[in-house]
């Protein structure tokens, strides 16, 4: 259904479609770092009050349970969202994520053990629907994006605002909402039951206000006139042809999840600088200062990715953390000495890693690829990223068992350095208007002998709110 010259209400929706698909876009991911966030402090309550059940494999597996999960739902979800549409994708993690959410604040068992092992399924429930978010709100968003010149001229920094500040929103108030419970109760501990369980439900909030949204959602453009829905995907054809960006991204995405970790060992170091170790309350109230040095980086990043590009602008971070994190590796000894100083550069270190790569990664899986595939190759680059936080915390534990601290700070540099290198040359200048790629990757399949019914013709627009118009 075109929108017709005078068909002023259609334009109208049509538009407010957009920004609202982008919008809620960035709720869905700021929920989802809440989501990933809160456990880490929700288990310093759990570890007090259940002393004995909270072993070191069961803790372990509470921790790694919504990691899990997210990794499935970006694989599998990433099929769903461009088999089946955008719109089933987002309703399917939404209610994954709700169900998730709500078994775990009920979380109970028989004994205290059962109780633990309901919350790892829940968690894990949890993350599948928040690993789907990536390829789902990533596809939909980039897609909502062209449908005008003027939304694809700032979309770098749409997409920084989107994937990045929200998600880093989302994490500090994972650490900011038990700790204004604990306030609330006085840090009694006959109170903590309740403060762990509303920690977890307050996570509801983003995901049940969207999900109206999401339902009544409109089809994108692209997605409309270049998806393969319900075809089978030529997937020899399409790693040979996009083998560079998957690469490059995929290996930057991992190596920033990677550099990612000394945030979690850095940070019991900042804290046992002020000897804040001894009370919950300034333990929870640093976490949330650290990461609000995640914040200045996205509006940073998101400016330099449409003005000198996406590739550019992550290597420029890559680059400039690996020198930020040389020079205090290097003089780690006596900076340490200084706190404020050490604050400050160790923030800046953070913030740096948020200007480049944190800023541009999740951009430069979806502008690289075609819609009929977008959901699929985003979904498998986050899945690597994934993969790359859970071997990196494996591999720094001896890294500081060994080196010391300085030389987590060294070996993360030296990581970056690489990243730089690797955004640098395999990640390619996409083509800002995503259908200039859809019409390339037509031609490449028609080249090859390969024949598509291109577009989706099933599903249907509310009535009024449609997205299926491109002005430019």
């Amino acid at each position: 259904m075109d929108i017709e010259e005078g068909e002023t209400q259609k334009a109208f929706y049509s538009k407010g479609s957009a920004i609202m698909m982008v919008v809620f876009s960035g709720l869905a991911i700021g929920s989802d770092g809440y989501n990933a966030a809160v456990i880490g402090n929700v288990e310093l309550l759990l570890a007090i009050l259940y002393p004995d059940s909270l072993t070191s494999s069961i803790y372990t597996r509470l921790s790694n349970a919504f990691l899990i999960g997210m990794i499935v739902g970006m694989l599998g979800f990433g099929v769903v969202s461009d088999q089946l549409g955008r719109k089933t994708g987002a309703v399917a993690t939404t209610v994954l994520l709700v169900l998730g959410i709500v078994l775990s604040t009920a979380a109970h068992g028989t004994d205290e053990t059962g109780m633990f092992w309901m919350l790892i399924i829940a968690r894990g429930i949890a993350g599948v629907g928040a690993g789907g978010e990536y390829p789902v709100a990533g596809a939909g968003a980039a897609e909502s994006t062209d449908e005008s010149a003027g939304m694809r001229k700032h979309r770098g920094f749409m997409f920084a605002m989107i994937a990045d500040l929200s998600a880093s929103l989302g994490y500090v108030f994972g650490g900011l909402v038990p700790l204004l419970l604990l306030l609330c109760v006085h840090q009694r501990e006959d109170k903590y039951d309740i403060v762990w369980r509303l920690s977890f439900a307050l996570g509801l909030i983003p995901p049940v206000s969207i999900f109206w949204f999401r339902y009544k959602m409109a089809v994108s453009t692209a997605y409309r006139k270049a998806s393969m829905r319900k075809q089978k995907i030529p997937y020899l054809l399409a790693i040979k042809r996009y083998w560079r960006p998957l690469l490059g991204v995929s290996s930057t995405w991992f190596l920033y999840n990677w550099i990612a970790i000394p945030f979690g060992i850095f940070s019991g170091t900042i804290t046992n600088r002020v000897n804040a170790g001894d009370s919950l309350i300034t333990n929870l109230g640093w976490g949330v200062v650290i990461n609000c040095f995640y914040i200045p980086g996205p509006f940073i990043g998101g400016y330099l990715s449409d003005k000198i590009g996406r590739r550019k602008t992550m290597a420029l971070g890559f680059a400039l953390q690996a020198v930020l994190g040389f020079v205090l590796g290097g003089a780690y000894g006596k900076v340490v000495n200084i706190f404020p100083l050490f604050v400050v550069m160790y923030g800046i270190f953070l913030t740096l890693g948020e200007v480049g790569p944190g800023s541009t990664v999740v951009l430069a899986s979806s502008e690289n690829f075609p819609t009929a595939i977008r959901g699929q190759m985003m979904g498998l680059c986050s899945a690597f990223s994934k993969a790359g936080a859970a071997i990196g915390t494996q591999v720094f534990t001896p890294i500081t068992a060994h080196a010391g601290d300085q030389g987590a700070f060294l070996v993360g540099s030296g990581f970056a350095v690489l990243g730089a290198l690797i955004a640098y040359f395999l990640i390619p200048d996409a083509e800002r208007k995503l259908e200039n790629e859809d019409e390339a990757w037509k031609a490449y399949l028609e080249q090859n002998g390969w024949a598509a019914d291109w577009g989706d013709n099933e599903t249907q627009d509310p009535k009024g709110a449609v997205i299926d118009q491109r002005v430019s």
